[in-house]
């Protein structure tokens, strides 16, 4: 059982029925010493009425005598004992009618004892010794073993019932004693790198999940202290980057401009100046990504039909393909308008289009595919290239993540797919990769809500 409220309740049902089955047991064995000791006392009062009988003017030579007067005695009792007198000469003088002839054992010289008479069953016999008589009588212990009967049925019906009844109570109990867990959990779930400023609500009773609680959120302040920090770090370096950076350039355009260099020398000052274009591009990208995760960033939302943003997009996207050698096309289902913001979506568009013509062969195509349905914007952009292994699928959407293949000429920086995250998650949206419709290539597949709440 890996529910921790399942096993709190199965141990409280076993504790609490395995305390009732002990009090039962207790209760079996005092009731049985009860009844039993009832019957003793009956038994040894019969013993004691015929003992009167026989103490005065009997002739222990008229057996006759001694038999009625013990029949006078017991007489009223006749349904209830079983009586036995015994001459310590002659042997029996006596036996009650509901004997039939038959004797009741000889304790072996116990006073009390059980014994068990033919046709009759078992008896509890108490010995009394008056004069040269031993008077013996007897009580069925039948009614005592049904009594017990019906306790232990009782009692089995109880615990069934104490079962059931403990289990319900156990599973209710550990819902309400892991509610405070379950409110840490989910809690804990929502607090991510995009929202690390909410806390574990924290009781006014001091205990030990309150303790968690408090540091779980200190553990989240700390976090929550190195995230802004590095982004602090990540925007502000990025920005003091930007000067330097744009020196080199214009030094370096100023002397291509001077002329008087020699070929070689005019190569590497161009092939500074494109990489210095791409660490640019890189420190705008990191800027962006800064300000996306401390929510700097304000959507331009509009009611826009996808139709017409989609076709204005195609022909551009048409060309680019064209001149990679690739193809491109497109589809959308579904009427209605959408609310987002055109120049952020179409930025996110761009990206996985580039991906897309970088991954699929010459001759191949990307197609993608627009459908507007309960609510929701769905866009999938596929390609035709080889495609990546599912274990792969959510790594690259993480920064300066590229899986690009041998031989490829891709310069990305690994951060576009990280900015189309960010985006579609201002969108309140979400974006994801999986395997192509035909079990090749990559599909990315992003959903972002028609209408903003």
């Amino acid at each position: 059982m890996k529910s921790i409220s399942t096993r709190l309740a199965v141990w409280y049902a076993t504790a609490a029925t395995t305390t009732l089955a002990g009090l039962f047991v207790v209760g079996y064995l005092l009731l049985q010493h009860n009844l039993i000791h009832g019957i003793d006392i009956l038994n040894r009062s019969e013993a004691e009425v015929i003992k009167l009988h026989l103490m005065h003017d009997y002739d222990p030579h008229d057996a006759t005598l001694i038999e009625r007067r013990i029949r006078k005695a017991s007489e009223r009792t006749a349904s209830l004992f079983y009586i036995n007198v015994r001459d310590q000469q002659s042997g029996a003088i006596f036996y009650s009618g509901n004997l039939k002839g038959q004797p009741i054992a000889n304790g072996g010289g116990q006073k009390i004892f059980n014994t068990e008479v033919s046709d009759i069953g078992k008896l509890r016999v108490v010995e009394n010794v008056s004069g040269p008589f031993t008077i013996t009588v007897g009580t069925p212990l039948r009614g005592v073993d049904l009594a017990l009967e019906e306790y232990i049925k009782v009692c089995l019906a109880l615990l069934a019932g104490m079962l059931l009844i403990s289990i319900i109570v156990g599973m209710l109990l550990s819902r309400l004693a892991l509610r405070p867990v379950r409110m840490i959990s989910e809690t804990a779930n929502r607090i991510r790198s995009d929202n690390l400023s909410e806390r574990i609500p924290v009781n006014a009773v001091r205990d030990e999940i309150s303790d968690l609680a408090h540091m779980l959120n200190q553990t989240f302040d700390r976090l929550e202290s190195s995230f802004n920090q590095i982004r602090r770090f990540s925007a502000e370096a990025s920005h003091e980057l930007k000067t330097p950076l744009s020196l080199i350039r214009l030094y370096s355009e100023k002397m291509l401009l001077g002329g008087g260099l020699s070929p070689a020398n005019e190569e590497a000052v161009l092939l500074q100046l494109d990489e210095v274009a791409r660490l640019n591009q890189i420190i705008e990208e990191m800027l962006f990504l800064s300000r996306a995760e401390a929510h700097a960033i304000t959507l331009d939302l509009k009611q826009v039909s996808p139709v017409g943003f989609l076709n204005s997009f195609a022909q551009d996207a048409r060309v680019l393909a064209e001149s990679q050698g690739r193809l491109f096309a497109h589809s959308h289902t579904g009427a209605g308008m959408a609310c987002f913001d055109e120049k952020r979506m179409r930025q996110v568009f761009l990206n996985l289009l580039t991906n897309a013509l970088g991954a699929s062969p010459l001759g191949g195509g990307v197609t993608l595919r627009s459908q507007l349905d309960d609510g929701i914007w769905r866009i999938c952009v596929e390609d035709e290239g080889r495609g990546l292994p599912v274990d792969q699928h959510e790594r690259i959407f993480e920064r300066f993540v590229r899986l690009n293949p041998p031989g490829s000429e891709d310069k990305g920086n690994g951060l576009g797919l990280a900015i189309c995250r960010s985006i579609v998650g201002l969108h309140h949206g979400r974006i994801f990769a999986s395997s192509g419709t035909n079990k090749s290539g990559l599909q990315i597949t992003i959903e972002i809500p028609a209408s903003m709440l």
